[in-house]
């Protein structure tokens, strides 16, 4: 599991903090029970802040029926351009392929 940044920290954590005022201010409650209770609510939306807050540099992938994907080389290459292990990679170079020529074979001249 990878580490927390310093932004899911800071939204988390100021999301715990102002959650449990605003609950307890507006709750009125002044029991050991109704204090223990706020402060768990704040802390698993904390939680959930914290963990919804986009990683940097994780984009999102695009669906596989908006890809134009003519033959089953062009998929693999797409995947092989995605972000791998948390490093950005360049997208490779794809040349257009004519129909009824193989990919990966250029025609001559002379044929």
């Amino acid at each position: 599991m990878p580490r927390p940044t310093a932004a899911q920290l800071a939204y988390g954590s100021c999301t715990v903090i102002l959650s449990t005022l605003a609950m307890l201010l507006l709750s009125q409650t002044s029991s050991g029970l109704g204090i223990t209770v706020i402060a768990l609510a704040a802390l698993a939306l904390g939680l959930l802040i914290a963990m919804t807050v986009p990683l940097p540099g994780a984009r999102e992938a695009a669906p596989a029926d908006t890809a134009p994907a003519t033959h089953p080389e062009a998929t693999t290459a797409t995947a092989r351009a995605t972000v791998s292990a948390g490093r950005q990679r360049a997208p490779e170079r794809r040349e257009t392929v004519p129909a009824g020529v193989q990919p990966g074979r250029r025609r001559t001249s002379g044929s």
